[in-house]
């Protein structure tokens, strides 16, 4: 008899299991791409994002402790040392546009689930992004001044929102 995996169980095949588990980090890494910044603060907002992720191995959804622990497993968990990779990417624009399209595809996926963990997922993602955008600001000089979230990075929170929305 063969193990059947947990996602399994829950109904996801392989392909929206990876939907699920990839999309944390393609978050974190859209809501860092949203405003360029230095390398020292995009490295801030990674460090924040990979914490928020961190923290949901403990969050009362099933769905989403599992799907942070795959992440981080696949990422690189701060926790064991290991130092996963600050992607940015040569595109940003069409990488943020690629997110929200997965972002869409992932509400697809957990509309009509009947259990609270769709809902609580689809805002684990937004307070990933929330975590990211808030955690450098953007301008100012020597630290004082300048935005703490730009507009760009707040269009992008947003329309993150209104993709995930049923």
């Amino acid at each position: 008899m063969t193990d059947v995996p947990l996602y399994a169980q829950w109904g996801f095949t392989d392909d929206q299991w990876g939907l699920l588990v990839g999309l944390p980090q393609a978050v974190l890494t859209a809501a860092s791409a949203a405003t360029p910044d230095s390398t020292r603060k995009t490295r801030a907002e990674n460090e924040a994002g990979l914490e928020k992720i961190s923290e949901a191995r403990a969050s009362a959804s099933p769905l989403v402790s599992a799907v942070a622990q795959a992440a981080l497993a696949a990422a690189g968990d701060p926790e064991l040392g290991e130092d996963p990779p600050v992607i940015q990417p040569a595109d940003p624009e069409g990488y943020v546009a690629d997110v929200l399209d997965r972002a869409d595809q992932v509400r697809l996926v957990l509309s009509g689930r009947e259990d609270s963990d769709a809902e609580t997922y689809k805002h684990w993602l937004v307070e990933i992004a929330d975590t990211v955008v808030g955690a450098a600001s953007t301008g100012g000089v020597l630290g004082l001044g300048g935005e703490t979230v730009t507009e760009s990075e707040r269009t992008f929170r947003d329309n993150l929102a209104k993709a995930l929305a049923d």
